[in-house]
């Protein structure tokens, strides 16, 4: 049986060594094991280019290049935090960057991946810069940027999202539950798993007659939290810090 391993939202920094530790520690026991990984974005806690060279960058390519070499498949997601991240890191870590939403199938089930900010409808403001921000002319912009500019943008960015984000009600910043049961419906998927919103949850429900379910990764921050699929079970757990 295919064993996967699902995580989100790590969050990587070079201000934060406990954590790349952790993500190493977790490519070499965990995922070692496992027949593919899929990050489902924000691996990093910012991303300004795919020739970022600090130690996150650093950590996070030698550990999934290991992993990789290993046998095990790697599989990305582009996050809120990491949209520039692209083919030249991806090809560095032996990896492959998918299309966000996109469909696996696993145990003779259709499973929906995707970050999960593109859910969160009712937070306006944020899917006005989404969209833009995933335009390929601004993307080009950004990156036609020294790195140096680009890493101070990056820093701002994120500066100014979690001002913004603390003043924002949980109502906000969840999904919402016309967003989910939509693109289920859009991609003729009953299961989903996603991450972005940092409340790790095993949700289930019924719509238009069927059984529909919706795993939500949790971010590495009090705990590093993961989705295992395996022995045709999917379960959240715990990896311990």
């Amino acid at each position: 049986m295919t064993r996967l391993l699902f995580i989100a939202d790590l969050h990587l920094d070079a201000c934060d060594p406990a954590t790349l530790a952790l993500f190493h520690r977790f490519c070499r026991q965990q995922a070692a094991s496992a027949d593919a990984l899929y990050i489902l974005g924000d691996l990093f806690e910012a991303w300004a280019g795919d020739d970022a060279n600090d130690d996150a960058a650093t950590c996070a390519r030698q550990a999934l290049a290991e992993l990789s070499a290993s046998g095990t498949e790697i599989l990305l997601l582009q996050g809120n935090r990491d949209f520039l991240l692209g083919p030249g890191f991806v090809a560095s870590c032996g990896g492959r960057l998918l299309s966000d939403p996109s469909i696996i199938e696993w145990s003779g089930q259709r499973i929906a991946l995707c970050h999960g900010d593109s859910l969160c409808t009712a937070d306006e403001d944020y899917q006005i810069l989404r969209h833009r921000l995933r335009r390929p002319e601004v993307q080009a912009a950004l990156l036609a940027q020294p790195r140096s500019e680009r890493e101070t943008l990056a820093r701002q960015a994120r500066e100014a999202s979690r001002r913004a984000g603390a003043n924002k009600p949980d109502t906000i910043t969840d999904v919402t539950q016309a967003a989910v049961d939509a693109l289920l419906g859009e991609l003729d998927v009953d299961l989903m798993i996603h991450g972005h919103t940092h409340r790790p949850a095993d949700h289930c429900w019924q719509h238009d007659g069927r059984s529909r379910r919706r795993l939500v990764v949790g971010a590495w921050s009090d705990s590093a939290d993961y989705v295992v699929a395996d022995s045709g079970e999917l379960t959240i757990r715990r990896f311990p810090l």
